[in-house]
Order: structure tokens, then sequence, then C-alpha cells
């Protein structure tokens, strides 16, 4: 029964997307009855803030997620002030997602990697106590704020905080304090199925519910099953060009994300040998990378492949629908994904 076993379905839109583009397929995921549109910022991208405050006002029902900002680029107090003010657009509807960033962005915009996590810690903790609408005097290692209060009363004082991560230190930390994790594209199936128990246990330490996991994934769902699929190697090349470390030096958690796709870090380089070179996705990227990270074939296939992260542990799949055309993308699975669920078949 793939109704049954289904996450819930929103969409993801990059700040490489023009924020014109962006509000027609926020609206156009609303009409197809998905749950969110999360915003994803990276340094030196499009903000997120602007374009996710017209796509709020443009839609009515669909969650707003924030998905993410980092401390480094946002100070707290400033995450603070924004997601408030969203939150009071679009009445209550507002996920803020808060994360690390890119590291090697950081880098370069003077931010302290090796304190990542700590960042990341302090910044939930003092965004939750400004929205209390409280006054906040904060002094820890790397932030220290003194008598700051929002000048406005918060639309909620519960908003939903959550934390990006992947490496063990930072699925404990989520589960410590946040309400839910993001998982960034390129994650395989397994590598989720892998961090749901370390978050679970360390919720459960701290007294606290599982935290809701969203993760990440490119998709392209179209009826013909053999244009599907070169094209969500396309957008999988491009993520691996922009996203996957460079060199030999792989952080022991990209280590496992490749071992755990299926691929192992050996071909996993040889592909990106090949994309750096110029070389097609078509051709660089076999069948196994379209099965790791991405979503792709027809509707039917792409509900099969969503069941397969609900029983991962994921509770909401953001989409990222690749292509020339993602607009009909969404209306397309967006039908089947409905028929499923009224169905429960």
């Amino acid at each position: 029964m793939i109704g049954a076993a289904l996450p819930q379905i929103g969409i993801r839109l990059s700040g490489g997307i023009v924020p014109r583009l962006s509000l027609e397929l926020a609206q156009a995921a609303e009409a197809a009855g998905f749950a969110s549109v999360w915003f994803a910022e990276n340094p030196f991208q499009r903000g997120a803030i602007a374009t996710a405050g017209a796509c709020a006002a443009a839609t009515q029902r669909v969650r707003i997620g924030i998905g993410v900002v980092n401390p480094f680029s946002r100070h707290p107090t400033l995450i603070a002030m924004e997601a408030a003010a969203l939150d009071e657009l679009c009445e209550g509807r507002v996920v803020l997602g808060i994360g690390s960033g890119i590291g090697s962005a950081v880098r370069r915009m003077g931010g302290a990697n090796d304190r990542a996590i700590t960042a990341v810690r302090e910044a939930i903790a003092i965004v939750r106590a400004m929205l209390s609408g409280d006054m906040v005097t904060y002094r820890a290692k790397v932030f220290c704020i003194e008598d700051v209060k929002l000048g406005f009363r918060p639309q909620r004082r519960d908003l939903p905080v959550f934390m990006a991560g992947a490496g063990d230190r930072a699925l404990r930390t989520c589960g410590e304090i946040a309400d839910g994790l993001i998982v960034s594209n390129l994650t395989p199936p397994n590598s989720t199925e892998r961090m749901a128990p370390i978050l679970a246990e360390a919720a459960a330490r701290a007294g606290r519910t599982m935290p809701r996991i969203v993760q990440y994934v490119p998709c392209v769902a179209r009826p013909d099953r053999d244009a599907a699929r070169p094209a969500a190697k396309s957008a999988i090349g491009e993520m691996l060009i922009d996203f996957w470390p460079a060199g030999d030096d792989w952080p022991p958690a990209r280590q496992a994300l490749a071992a755990e796709s299926g691929i192992g870090r050996h071909d996993l380089g040889a592909a990106l040998a090949r994309l750096r070179r110029g070389d097609d996705a078509a051709s660089a990227l076999d069948e196994r990378f379209v099965e790791a990270f991405a979503i792709a074939g027809t509707a039917a296939d792409c509900l099969h492949q969503a069941a397969r992260y609900r029983k991962a542990g994921v509770d909401e799949l953001a989409l990222s629908f690749a292509g020339t055309q993602p607009a009909a993308g969404i209306a397309y699975f967006g039908r089947a994904f409905a028929t499923a669920s009224r169905s429960g078949v």
C-alpha cells in the first residue's frame, strides 16, 4: 500500500532559481496539494528571505521552510528578527532551519569551521530565547549578546527550529535541541536510515520527542521514464561539482555516504574527475547515482522511490524538480501523489 507508506511531500527552491520562477513553483506546489515549500540559502547565491516572503504572501496553506540559514552569514539576532517577521506575514506557517553552511564558503567569509556545531547550538539557543519575546542576555563561546529583545510580539513563541547535519556529533546535537533534522541532497536512503537511530537516541536522552526528518532530493517526474533518468543525472552532476569535496581530503561523513550509496569512494571519485573535466553527466554517471541520489522516472516510479525514504525514517521529502519544466513535473507528480494518498494503494 504505497499511499500509506509515503512521506509528506514538499518542494525545495534554491538561490539558483530566479525569484519570479520560485513564486510560480510555490503556487504550483500548493495547487498540487504539497505540504511545504523550502528555501535553501547558500553563500553568495540569492538570499532566501525575500523570495520566501513573496511566496508566503502568494500562498495560503503550505508551510514556509527556511532551510537553512547559517549564523556566519546572518547573526542569530538577525535570524530571529527575520524568522519572526516572516512568520507574522504568513500567519504562523514558518519552519526555521539553521545549519553551519557550506564549509569552503564559510571559510572564505572568515567563519571558524572548527566551531561550526557550537555556533549552530548557540544560534538556536539565542533565536529560541528571542522568539519567546523576553529580554535576552547570552554569553558563550561564539556569540555574546546583552539585553536584546524583539521590538514586536512574535506570532508564535514555539516556532519550530530545525537543524541541518550529517555527522554523528551534529546528529546528536540536533536530537538534543532541535525540532527537526534537515538532510541535504546527495544523501542516500541507507545513510538516512543510519542517522535516524542516532537522532532518536540523543532526543530520548534529552527527554525530548524524536525530531522530524526532512530530506532534500532532486526529482524528475515524467511520463517518459527514459527521458527522466538522464535529466536526473544532469541534476546530480551539478550538485556533485558544486558541493562534493575536491581532492583526497574527504570528511568522514562524506566517506560514509559514499559507502552507503553502493557506489564506493573509488567509483565516485572517478565519476567526479570526469565531471570536472567537462564530461557529460549522462555518460559520467551510471544508474547507481540515480538510485542513490534522486527520484526519477514515471510518477509511479517516483512514488515507489519516495516510499523508500519513508521506510528509512524520512517524514517529509522536499523535492527539487529538475529539468526545463519544473511546474509541469510538480503537477504531474502531484496528481499521482494525491491519488495514492486518497486510495492508500
